[in-house]
Parts: C-alpha cells; structure tokens; sequence
C-alpha cells in the first residue's frame, strides 16, 4: 500500500514526541518529513540552562541524534524554515527553496520569546533566552562582558541570571512584579527564594518598569532606563519577559489562531488535514509552556494521525518542579488560594522550607513548596484524583511517608500508585508506560528503562522512582547499583567513597576548597551533597575541617527536634536512664514555666518536652541545667540500661554503670547516622540490647558485645562481635569499632547497613584481631570527642551563638 505523506513543521519537543507516539502505534502508514529551523537534531529544551552554566553540552541534551532519524526513514531537513503552505495544493515551502507536499501536516512551530515594546531592542547585546544560539550568544558574552542586567524575573529570567553569574558576570535582575516567579511561587516562598539568591550574589530591582535600553553610540548596549528615570549601566541584556505562541506560518496560511492555533480535541484545526501540538496551539482557549501538556498532546494526536480515532485531550492539569540554583520549589494546582479555601503552612525561614498546602471542601487543590519538594509529587496526584482528604489531614503536611509504613526503600508506595501516575515530569512519563516497557522489553536496568522510555533521562530527579518501579516489576533482577557506587548527587560524579578517598588524601579541609578541587558541577552543592560533606570533613580532619552550620539538617542546626506545628521538642541528657529528684523538679518547673502542652518518657528512658518554641530554647536549656541529649542528631543518642546487679537478682554485672560510662566516653560523637547503645546485666536482655547499633550484655564471665543491630521500619538483631572481660575493654572495643564506622560508613548509612556492606569479618578484623589498629582507633575517637562542647550550653553561654534563636522573634 502507498504511504501517505505526513510532514512536520518544528524539530522540537512537541512535533518529535508526536512521531514517537505514531511509529509505536504504526510504522507503515506515513513517509515522514520534518523541517526544523535550527541546525541541531531535536533536543531537550528545557535543559538549556544546564548548558549555559555549563554543567552539560549540546551533545549532552540531544534527545534524538541524526541516526534516531535515520533508523525510522525520517527525512530531517535542519536549518530550514517552512514560510509558506499552500493548502490547496497541500504543500509547504522553505527559506531555502525546498517543497514538500503532506496528506497531514502537524505544525509544531513552538513559541516566540516576547520583546518588550521599548527603544534600543535592536542594540548589540541584547540577547533572548530560548534556544541553543541564545544559549550560545550569552557564553560568548560571558566571556568579554562583565555586567548583565535580565529583564524578567522568572523561571527563564532567573536562570538566564544564574547561568550568567556562573560564568562570572555581575547580574542584575529587573523585575516589574512584586515578587520573583509570581505564576509559580507565592509571595512568601518568593521572598525566600529572592533572599537566597541575593545571597548569592545576584542582586534584585523590583517594580521597576524598563522604559528604553541605551546605546553607547557604536550600536553597542550600556545601559537601561526605568520609567521612574532611573538608569543602570551593562554590557548585556537578556529579555526574559515571556513568550508568545509562533503562529506566524498559521496566520499566513488562514489558519484559524486566536492567541495560538485554535485546535479541538483531538488536536486538530480548523482545516482537517492539519493538526497542531505544543506551545503554538490554543485549547479551550489555554496555551501550555510546560512540557507534560506538549506530551499529552503529542499522544493524542498521534493517535488520530495513526486513524484510531479515540484518543481525546482534555486540557491539563499542571504541576511545576523546579531547580534555581539549587533551590528546589514546586507548585500545583490553585496554590494561591482564596476567600473559599483554608491553608495549612508550615514555615521555617532559617532551614530554607516553607510548605503551603490550600484545601477546599476537604479536597486538596493546590500546593506551593520551597526547600523541600520531596512530596510534590504525592500532592500533585491528590489534587488531579480531587478525593476526600480527611483521613490525611493530620498528617499531611508531613508527606507521604507519614501517613504509613511506606515499605522498604518505598516500594510499596509505588506498587500501590496508579498506572496514569506521573513519575517522570520533564518527559511526561506515566508508571504505566515504564511498567510496560519493563515487561514487553525484558529490562533491568535505570539506563535501559531512560532508553525505551525517556524516565529519568532529563533532570534525574525521579531516578529513585524508576529504581522502585524496577524493584517492584522483576524484583532481585533488577540490576540496581548499590549506593557505593552511585554519584553522591547531580553536583558530582564521585561516589561517597571517592569522595572520602580524595578528602583524606589531597588533605581537603572545607567545602568550598572540596567542591573547587573535585570541580563540583554546582558552586553551592545541594541538600543532599553538603551535609554529607560536612560530615566527611569533620570526621576526617577533627580539630581542622570548621563545621559548617548550614550545611547540617534543621534539627540539627536547632539542636532540638522540630514538630509538625513548628515548635520543637527538647530531650535532655540522662546518663544511662538515670534521673534524680531535683532534674525531675527542674523539668517539671520548666514544664509549667514555659507551657509544656506534653511531657513524655521515651523508649530510650528519657524525657521529651514537646511543643517549646524556637524562640524559648536557650531558655529552657538554661533553666534545665542539663546537657543536651543529642536526641535530633547523627550522633551518639542513648544508653539503654537495666537496673543490673544492684537492684536485679537475675544481674550478673554492673549493667547501669557500664551504660553510664559508655555513654559519658561517647558524648558529643557525630557520626554517620544516629547511634544507640543499651547495655543488659544478663543475657535475659531487659535493655534491648540484641537490636541497637552496639548491644552489650552481661554474663558472668565479662561482656559480651553485639554490633549492627536496628529497631527501625526493618529490624535488624545485632550481631555477636566479642567476649571481654573488664570495664574498660567494653570502652575500648565499643569506641574502636564505632571509630571505624566514622570512617569508613557513607553518610546517613546505618551501622547494620555498614556491616552489610563491609562485612562483619572486616569488621571484626580490624578491631578484634588487631590490638595495635584498635587501640589506634580508640584514641583517634578520643582525639575527635575532645574539640566537641555540649551546644545547648553554648548558646546559653554566648549571645552571638544565640542570635538565630532571637532573630526569628523579630
């Protein structure tokens, strides 16, 4: 059968996503010809600012290389711009005199960034932010120029300003609104994002109104000029104000447009041989920039195109995820809320997290995050399913994982997510299209599923997704790479143990002296680099590597834990569970002084004071008298104990003591993950001794010591490590092999997990069979605890450590 004639106007995301779609429902039914304008295969878009801060190339965002093309008999004409069609003859025409005649014609022209209306746009130096050559134009700039002002403060406009400020240039971002990505954010995560970019070194001008761009007299820019008379000097400006639907070709051709090609459900405009997808088309009068509408679209036109006829669209429901220079914000659905809604926010200016969540007749409609978007993903779906929130109220601000036992690593929450879920936003990839890809093509890997299915192949944000969903479908099979040799995040390609090696070997005391040397990706890092960053300076270079304070997680930056309703909870030091009456009296008096709402005995035989306000923490620490109990940290947390010999007739030892000892040798020890110890006077084990991170039990002979245990969502029975005889041989061993877990675990690995990884033989190895290593061991343990002070009685003592306390009450 002759094949039809299918041509494509536009080598973009849109048009090629529709291709994609076609060939999977049809091969044989169209010869396919597609013109592009730009004189590159299709690539990712929305992947340029990478390119331009220079964290990735063209070549790195290709989406379909010449190849792709060729394999699929497409022939692909680059740098050629369709100018005309002629519907009677159903052809169309190019800049470089080619013509091609259609049955179909899809247009997928995209969008033209919008100029201001304002003198001097024609100057040398001003640049637009939308392709590959704006992207090109600016890095050559970069290079000569030193002053960038961006007009514009959104998504394009603040990465543009990004971008530039990366490659060394002084940026100034003029603004006409109020506040920063006024369509994305509201107006308190904006100022967030604003006072963290400013500390950045971006600086800010905003409502101001651009009334002309000035020339220096030789056709160059020097400067812009407000309404208000107002000037700024630069050597560049990028027009960052928007975009508009390219309905050039379309209007010459009488093509019905109105603020885009107006085109119906299934894609289609006013003349039926023509269909129409992405940025240049009007739906129901709503034009999409974002690029999971483009993909709806494109499936549903490829479906009419393949003559199934069943596919309709329906406009769509967004969502925006976003990096700015590291910052992560998202928002969904009617986020700024109003008269008929109720919010719940949850606020936490110093920890960089503000959490908004908008509801309506007990639906959630809308959702704005800063900081922490871990969830968005959970609340987008929530809003699309519209169901009753009821039974989540209570715990859902505090995301998914609070609502439940989410399983191992989460592969249950998966298993349980709809087929029609979103997992990949950059590629508009459902569960469903990953879970089929995995069963019809016999995959098993990340790499092979971002192959067959684009997942995972743009920003990597939903890499662990795609591993859960791997898990899930062919479970063990799944060729998962094993956290040890994983990159540590997108900012570098080091894996936490290159990372280790390099900062022991090239002697690297701080950050930024890290991230310059191993040449990180990002200036800044991110919330999942720097702290584990700071842990591995400190542990490795004690006395030297500074800690850096905003790099650690809130609670520990707090040094109590905070509540769902922002307050924090505060759980003094007792030495092996042990108490007296006069810290009972003071925690009581402390209790009823500050309004204590509960006071509660926790399972590590201690007491917990909840719902103290950040502002009255060094207060109440001064008035408790007592250390800090270092319940928020990575760090040494309890000794368990039972009563012992003293009290217990079943004691064999002094249980109570060697917990008390235990636990005053390791105060104030960070570490890679929380530590609990208990210590039992008889293998009857009243202390819980057989699931902690070190768990000692009395026998008449001495001590036995058990190491790897975990009572946490899987529990783990501590493993028998060795007999000692004496008191101080429980210190040493315990100390010597904690010492080598701050050494050799990575970041936020569990002593159980650790022992998985290394084995207990090496383990054991290196501690019981070497006298000489475990003693050295021990007193580089000693050596690290010595700098450490018990910070709750810092900040009493020193107003300048008090300061972000009081700053919050201004």
């Amino acid at each position: 059968m002759k094949k039809m004639k299918l041509v494509v106007v536009g080598n973009g995301m849109a048009g090629i996503r529709t291709i994609e779609e076609l060939l999977k429902l049809d091969t044989s039914l169209y010869d396919i010809t597609v013109f592009g304008s730009e004189p590159h295969p299709n690539y990712n878009r929305i992947l340029l600012s990478p390119v331009l801060t220079g964290e990735q190339t063209l070549e790195d965002i290709i989406l379909n290389d010449r190849s792709w093309y060729e394999e699929h008999g497409i022939t692909l004409h680059m740098n050629s711009t369709v100018t005309r069609i002629n519907r009677a003859r159903k052809e169309v025409m190019t800049d470089d005199g080619k013509t091609a005649r259609y049955d179909r014609l899809l247009l997928a022209t995209g969008s033209k960034p919008f100029m201001l209306p304002v003198p001097g746009t024609d100057l040398d130096g001003v640049v637009t932010f939308r392709d590959i050559g704006d992207v090109n134009r600016m890095i050559e700039a970069a290079g000569r120029l030193k002053r960038a002002v961006v007009i514009g403060g959104g998504l394009l406009g603040l990465e543009a300003a990004n971008g530039l400020a990366m490659r060394g240039m002084q940026v100034s971002v003029v603004h006409l609104g109020a506040s920063l990505l006024d369509r994305q954010l509201d107006g308190a995560a904006a100022a967030l994002l604003q006072g963290s970019l400013h500390e950045r070194g971006l600086e800010f001008l905003m409502e101001r109104q651009t009334e002309a761009i000035l020339g220096n007299g030789q056709g160059a820019v020097r400067g812009i000029r407000f309404r208000d008379g107002g000037e700024l000097e630069t050597d560049l400006v990028v027009m960052a104000v928007g975009i508009r639907p390219n309905t050039d070709l379309a209007d010459a051709a009488g093509i019905h447009t109105d603020r885009g090609v107006v085109v119906n459900d299934t894609l289609q405009t006013y003349d039926p041989s023509i269909y129409a997808v992405g940025e240049c088309v009007s739906h129901r009068g709503m034009a999409y920039g974002l690029v999971a509408p483009l993909f709806e679209q494109a499936k549903v036109a490829a479906n009419h195109l393949a003559l199934h006829g069943i596919g309709r669209y329906g406009g769509s429901t967004t969502s925006t995820k976003l990096k700015v220079t590291g910052i992560d914000v998202f928002s969904a659905g009617e986020f700024m809320g109003g008269a008929d809604t109720e919010a719940i926010t949850l606020a936490d200016p110093v920890g960089g997290v503000y959490k908004k969540l908008v509801i309506r007749d007990d639906r959630l409609i809308g959702a704005c995050l800063y900081g922490d978007t871990v969830d968005g993903a959970w609340y987008f779906r929530l809003i699309r399913e519209a169901k009753s929130i009821g039974e989540l109220r209570e715990n859902l601000m505090f995301g998914e994982s609070s609502i439940g036992d989410t399983g191992h690593s989460g592969e249950n929450s998966i298993a349980g997510m709809p087929d029609t879920t979103e997992i990949c936003g950059c590629n508009g990839v459902c569960k469903g299209t990953i879970v089929k890809a995995i069963r019809e093509k016999g995959l098993f890997t990340v790499d092979e599923v971002k192959k067959h299915t684009k997942a995972a192949s743009s920003c990597g944000s939903c890499t662990g997704l795609v591993e859960q969903i791997l898990i899930n479908c062919i479970g063990g099979a799944a060729d998962i790479k094993p956290k040890s040799e994983k990159a540590i995040c997108a900012c570098a390609d080091y894996t936490h143990g290159e990372l280790r090696k390099a900062i022991r070997e090239q002697h690297l005391t701080s950050i930024p002296e890290t991230m310059r040397f191993l040449e990180w990706r990002s200036p800044d890092g991110c919330a999942t680099c720097r702290p584990a960053l700071n842990y591995y300076l400190m542990s490795t270079w004690p006395g030297e590597a500074r800690d850096d304070t905003q790099s650690r997680l809130i609670n520990e930056r707090a040094h109590a834990n905070i509540q769902k309703d922002g307050t924090y909870s505060v759980v003094p030091r007792m030495w092996g569970g042990v108490t007296s009456p006069s810290e009972l009296r003071r925690i009581a008096d402390v209790a009823d002084k500050y309004h204590v709402p509960m006071v509660k005995v926790t399972g590590g035989q201690r007491i917990d004071l909840l719902g103290i306000r950040k502002e009255d923490l060094p207060a109440v620490w001064k008035d408790l008298d007592m250390p800090s109990g270092h319940a928020y940290g990575k760090s040494l947390r309890t000794v368990k104990t039972c009563v012992g010999k003293e009290f217990c007739r079943f004691g064999t030892q002094d249980s109570t003591g060697m917990g008390i000892a235990l636990e005053k040798d390791l105060v104030g020890m960070w570490s890679p993950h929380k530590v609990k110890l208990a210590v039992s006077g008889c293998p009857r084990n009243c202390a819980e001794s057989g699931i902690k991170d070190i768990g000692i039990i009395a026998v008449d002979s001495g001590w036995e010591l058990y190491v790897g245990g975990n009572g946490g969502i899987k529990t783990e029975v501590a493993q028998f490590f060795v007999k000692v005889q004496t008191h101080d041989d429980v210190l040493e061993y315990a100390g010597a092999f904690l010492q080598l877990y701050r050494e050799e675990a990575f970041y936020l690995e569990r002593t159980c997990h650790y022992l998985s990884r290394v084995g207990l033989e090496h383990a054991k190895a290196r501690v019981v069979d070497d006298a000489a290593n475990r003693a050295e061991l021990y007193a580089r343990l000693r050596f690290a605890i010595s700098f450490e002070k018990d910070p709750w009685a810092e900040r009493v003592e020193q107003a300048s450590a008090r300061r972000e306390f009081e700053n919050l009450t201004a």
